[in-house]
């Protein structure tokens, strides 16, 4: 072995593994927020679906991700849901990922007059 390259794999070791818990750290979040955007389509389409039908939004209330914002507007023949949820970026000191999910339904007949 050369005397000049003696401790060089913890030196590369020292430097890289930093950056692999970055990595791991972003690769984690990522999932996360992905998660709760799937979670936040199902409250839309279920807060929609429970507006059209004339339940108002509560339908979509009890599977809405921790922290959620459920909005139901109507617009005509159509009833819009937008779901809002924080996601917690791991590491702590970093800023908060927000999601949006936004679904439409076609208002049934005699629902409308029910859920105003």
């Amino acid at each position: 072995m050369v005397g000049g390259e003696r401790g060089t794999f913890t030196a590369e070791l020292a430097a890289g593994l930093p950056a692999l818990l970055l990595l791991l750290l972003a690769g984690l979040t990522a999932v996360n927020a992905v998660s709760t955007q799937a979670s936040c389509l199902h409250t839309a389409r279920e807060a929609a679906l429970a507006a059209a039908r004339g339940a108002g939004d509560a339908g979509g209330a009890q599977v809405a991700p921790p922290g959620a914002e459920v909005s139901v507007s109507f617009d005509g023949d159509r009833v819009q849901a937008t779901v809002r949820a924080p996601v917690r970026a791991l590491g702590g000191r970093l800023p908060r990922i927000t999601v949006v999910a936004t679904a439409v339904a076609a208002v049934e007949p005699g629902a409308q007059e029910m859920s105003r």
